[in-house]
């Protein structure tokens, strides 16, 4: 895609930042709705529920118009209406082949994949885009992760969690448009 990954805009390296800046907080929240819709129709809007067991970053792509696909279907299930898993390489068991990070802590335990786990995902990774930290960030340790961490800065402590990037973009744009008003 035209914009690259998500992953490329969270976390730039030297090599994808040509081109980019930081992702608004307005651009942001559309990449988050997009990846709603695609999760959505995976799990209601096919006539059978598909689990994608890898939404992260580097499978959320970016088109011309910052528009987000969900991609890279490699690790994909398939439920049957009897909620019996079913893939084209189905194994007679299923070792975690999700992200750490991204998989859902039920997966370590030996629970079956659900269209939850997906849903789980996808609140990691938008704790990613709003917070700026991956899950498995070098700030976490001693059992701490990004989830718990967003969690203990509940409620009172939002914003010192919000990736100060998000903020600043949006008020000098903001600010911009005031001034370009006024004039």
């Amino acid at each position: 895609m035209a914009n690259g990954s998500l992953e490329e805009w969270l976390h730039p390296t030297a090599s994808s930042l040509e081109g980019k800046g930081n992702l608004s907080i307005l651009q942001s929240l559309n990449i988050a709705i997009d990846v709603a819709h695609a999760l959505d129709y995976l799990h209601r809007g096919c006539q059978t529920p598909i689990i994608h067991y890898d939404l992260k970053p580097s499978n959320v792509l970016i088109d011309n118009d910052m528009t987000a696909h969900v991609s890279d279907f490699g690790l994909v299930r398939v439920l049957s209406g009897t909620n019996n898993l079913h893939s084209s390489n189905e194994s007679s068991s299923l070792a975690i082949k999700g992200s750490i990070g991204y998989a859902a802590l039920e997966y370590g335990i030996g629970s079956e994949l659900s269209t939850s786990g997906d849903v789980y995902s996808y609140g990691i990774l938008l704790l990613e885009m709003f917070a700026g930290k991956r899950p498995i960030d070098g700030m976490f340790n001693d059992g701490l992760n990004l989830h718990n961490f967003a969690k203990m800065a509940l409620p009172e402590r939002v914003l010192d969690i919000g990736d100060s990037r998000l903020f600043q973009i949006e008020s000098e744009t903001t600010n911009t448009n005031l001034t370009t008003m006024e004039s």
